[in-house]
């Protein structure tokens, strides 16, 4: 989501560190770049000035004035005002008696409906019992759509007939959901301009009957300037306690992220970060300011990684690996494995460094490399994925021909994974001295 602004702050930052101390003159100069950057992102103009004055108030005093690096110091001065603009993270409020009702709002085509079920898969994850409520009784379709979600995920849907209102609808959910122990209950209501007056008082309605203990306002992080204006209408009208950010995946630039926890004052709490079920983060702002300034993330990688993975069958593979018996067969299932963390290009601006190596490749180049792989080691037999020193210059066109590849790309493919093999055996030989192979002991 914040390629490009993360583009342009590491352009300004590269500048910074060519110079040996930094005059007043500098500082302005750099800051105002920065102010440009973050206006090309769509952050609210309001928000940027109010930034940029504190971040030039820390730049030009003693802090940085008397640093060895000065321009490190300039990046962890913006990198902590960061934080503080995109605020502290928060949990859902799950205290007091069940079922704790969670009501999302927001515009039509935000992906209320489907942050609704994973919010609900989350939720069942950590222990809870969800009810989604189908309350968009007004978009064609809505109400089938979170059946269909709800039955994909083995999670039970509430709905009624359409010409119940949707204030009935939620507080007769409600009511179902005590008596058949259902713990959270979520309302997916239709999604409404913040200017519909009629549409913004059936919410109120909606609030007043079930007196949700989260109001969160979904909002498309593509959203842009608007964004300001639609979370400050929504928060007036029914109280936001939260927001979930959907399709931070895509290209947008991010600033309604910076801009609507701003001047709602109220925390982001969830990022939808994909289309599958389980494509909800918990929001992390520090972790999110690092990711910006192309600092990595690495925390919520292993977190993806615990989440995702087979801890047991990756634990078995690591003792293969070093011991020399990993074979082909055993790569390809790695390469599923790695495929269930999400597109390579985001697993790669999780990694310190890494965001400028992903902003050279091409979209989905690395994504054509596994498949390529993959079709590769398809294409061969057992024997020869067990045994790949059996592979011969006839298996090879064979292999070359079952995959719509060439005989090169299987020679390229073995080097590599005899390489790989003879590192992890150096690594593997000697536990005592720290090897590898004692990781997994």
């Amino acid at each position: 989501m914040f390629e490009n602004l993360t583009e342009k702050l590491q352009a300004v930052f590269d500048k910074l560190s060519s110079r040996g101390r930094l005059t007043e003159a500098d500082v302005d100069a750099a800051l105002r770049e920065v102010r440009l950057a973050l206006l090309e992102a769509d952050v609210n103009y309001k928000v940027v000035k109010a930034f940029l004055e504190r971040v030039r108030e820390r730049a030009i005093g003693a802090e940085v004035v008397r640093s060895l690096t000065p321009a490190q110091q300039v990046v962890k001065i913006v990198h902590e005002e960061l934080i503080a603009t995109l605020g502290e993270g928060a949990k859902l409020n799950l205290s007091g008696p069940a079922p704790h009702v969670i009501m999302l709002v927001g515009l039509q085509g935000a992906g209320k409906t489907t942050a609704v079920a994973k919010l609900a898969l989350r939720l069942r994850k950590q222990g809870q019992r969800p009810l989604m409520v189908a309350a968009d009784i007004y978009r064609p379709a809505a109400i089938h759509q979170l059946e269909v979600l709800g039955k994909q995920l083995d999670i039970p849907v509430y709905s009624e007939p359409n010409n119940r209102r949707p204030p009935e609808i939620c507080a007769n959910a409600v009511q179902h959901a005590r008596k058949a122990a259902y713990t959270v209950v979520l309302l997916d209501t239709a999604g409404r301009l913040h200017i519909n007056d009629q549409m913004m008082a059936e919410l109120e309605a909606i609030k007043a009957k079930v007196q949700p203990a989260e109001v969160l306002l979904v909002a498309d992080a593509m959203t842009g300037q608007d964004a300001v204006r639609v979370a400050e209408e929504f928060h007036r009208r029914v109280g936001l306690t939260g927001l979930i950010l959907t399709k931070v995946d895509g290209d947008a630039r991010g600033g309604a992220a910076i801009s609507m926890r701003h001047v709602t004052g109220v925390p982001i709490k969830f990022l939808g970060t994909g289309e599958k079920p389980d494509a909800l983060e918990e929001f992390h702002p520090d972790r999110l300011a690092s990711r910006i300034l192309g600092m990595g993330d690495v925390l919520s990688l292993i977190e993806k990684a615990e989440q995702t993975l087979d801890q047991q069958r990756a634990m078995e593979m690591g003792r293969r690996l070093v011991s020399g018996e990993f074979t082909l067969e055993d790569f390809l299932e790695q390469l599923h494995e790695v495929k269930k963390l999400g597109p390579l290009s985001q697993l790669l601006d999780m990694i310190p460094g890494m965001a400028r190596v992903s902003k050279d490749l091409a979209p989905d180049v690395t994504e054509q490399q596994l498949k390529k792989v993959e079709a590769i080691i398809n294409s061969m037999t057992k024997e020869e994925r067990r045994r790949p020193e059996i592979i011969n210059a006839s298996r090879k066109r064979r292999i070359a021909r079952g995959s719509g590849t060439t005989v090169q790309d299987i020679n390229q493919l073995l080097g590599q994974f005899r390489q790989m093999q003879r590192m992890m055996k150096q690594f593997g030989k000697a536990p005592k001295r720290g090897g590898l192979f004692s990781m997994f002991q």
